[in-house]
């Protein structure tokens, strides 16, 4: 099992914004680590408190992943941090070496790892 992190950054606090760009982060993920949906133990989602319109999970269950447990939770607020941003933590069942993984970071939010941005 491994670990993939990865984040994005959203435009506005609208369902429809929320959910784009969740999917957006979801397969790009999925497409770089070379995964399928039954690949996918959990996904432990977070979103930054100015992100209030629809939880980032229903995406995942518009891609098809609708037998990983997925979870919601506030991202910790720290001053001067990223407003506007959703993150993900995917547990998946692949046999690669964790310098393998591909971690994702888009748009905005690849200030927060630019060493892993691409």
């Amino acid at each position: 099992m491994r670990s993939i992190r990865g984040a994005i950054s959203a435009e506005e606090n609208t369902k429809e914004n929320i959910l784009e760009n969740t999917k957006l982060l979801l397969e790009e993920i999925i497409k770089e680590n070379n995964l399928n949906t039954e690949d996918i133990i959990s996904i432990l989602f977070t979103c930054t408190k100015d992100l209030t319109k629809v939880y980032p999970a229903v995406a995942a269950r518009g891609l098809g992943i609708v037998n990983a447990a997925l979870m919601c939770c506030d991202e910790l607020y720290i001053e001067g941090s990223m407003n506007m941003c959703i993150r993900v933590m995917v547990n998946a069942d692949i046999n690669v070496k964790q310098s393998e993984v591909q971690h994702i970071y888009l748009k905005e939010a690849k200030k927060l790892r630019p060493d892993l941005a691409k």
